[in-house]
């Protein structure tokens, strides 16, 4: 699949960008989307942080109702919002889904997967600063399966992210390597690799995926990644987007009640199904619970843990 990804002309990668990403699993590029995109996307999302200011940190507003859209830190308030993530941002803004459809990470996608290309969700991590919750090393592919691994998230940056704002790392080459198992001992899912399984998994080599505002990252489904803690003062939001190769499909329904869940975002859909012979960890069934956000299930805030 690689050779026949290369043969065909770039949309917007070089070679060597595209040769990076399949060797090790990732991808950075600084100053990618251009200053018209960032200003859309900053000004609908402000549009949401004030939006959240009404809510308690539960994400309650003063009716009580909770606003799925919005997955808080406990100590956010009005006069300190502290959001975590922007639950389906292509759900909650059409300025999102044009930007995801239409815009630069489908060029990129196409690069990477080939030339027909699907959307699968997006999520904007707001990592807010003073202490904005780790994002524990993980992979991906385990929370939504497919039937291969041409699976990828691309980010982007929509601020200026240096070291000290906690930029996402990614362990070069570990994409080939195992799936980890991301319950815990005690049989819980815990979306996080165990703390006595990491020494298999090389963290001290990550690359840290920095750059000013507009610069994006790519990673594969199979990649093992994370974050810490944002100790500056400023948030780190990064807003992202999965796709898959079109003949790459999902086996649960995690997705299933997003409104641009597994649309056509470039060329056709498949008629077949494509197997890798590997083997995928599947995730709790949340068809009856609802999915709970990475960050409630890694720091055991789900319910059952």
């Amino acid at each position: 699949m690689q050779t026949q990804i290369l043969e065909r002309p770039a949309k917007i990668l070089t070679r060597a960008q595209r040769e990076h990403y399949f060797n090790n699993g990732y991808l950075g590029v600084e100053g990618l989307v251009g200053a018209d995109w960032l200003q859309r996307l900053r000004s609908v999302t402000d549009e949401f942080v004030e939006i959240s200011r009404g809510l308690d940190g539960h994400g309650c507003d003063a009716g009580g109702a909770k606003d799925r859209r919005f997955d808080l830190e406990p100590d956010h308030s009005p006069e300190q919002p502290r959001i975590r993530r922007l639950n389906s941002p292509v759900d909650c803004h059409e300025e999102y889904w044009a930007f995801a459809s239409r815009g630069p990470f489908v060029d990129v996608a196409e690069d990477l997967l080939g030339a027909d290309v699907k959307f699968h969700h997006a999520k904007l991590n707001f990592k807010w600063g003073g202490g904005g919750e780790e994002v524990k090393w993980h992979q991906d592919i385990q929370f939504w399966p497919h039937t291969n691994y041409d699976v990828l998230t691309i980010g982007v940056y929509l601020t200026d992210v240096t070291a000290e704002m906690a930029p996402m790392g990614v362990v070069p080459q570990s994409h080939e390597g195992p799936l980890f198992d991301l319950y815990g001992s005690d049989g819980q899912w815990t979306g996080n690799i165990r703390d006595d399984e990491l020494h298999q998994v090389g963290v001290a080599r990550a690359e840290y995926l920095g750059g000013p505002a507009g610069s994006i990252t790519v990673h594969n489904c199979r990649s093992v990644h994370g974050s810490p803690p944002n100790r500056s003062a400023q948030p780190r939001p990064l807003l992202l987007c999965a796709y898959s190769a079109a003949d790459a499909f999902p086996l649960t329904n995690l997705t299933a009640g997003g409104k641009y869940a597994e649309a056509v975002v470039r060329g056709s859909a498949a008629r077949w199904a494509r197997m890798d012979s590997r083997p995928v960890l599947m995730p709790p069934d949340w068809s009856k619970t609802g999915y709970k956000s990475i960050f409630e299930h890694q720091q055991g805030e789900a319910a059952g843990q």
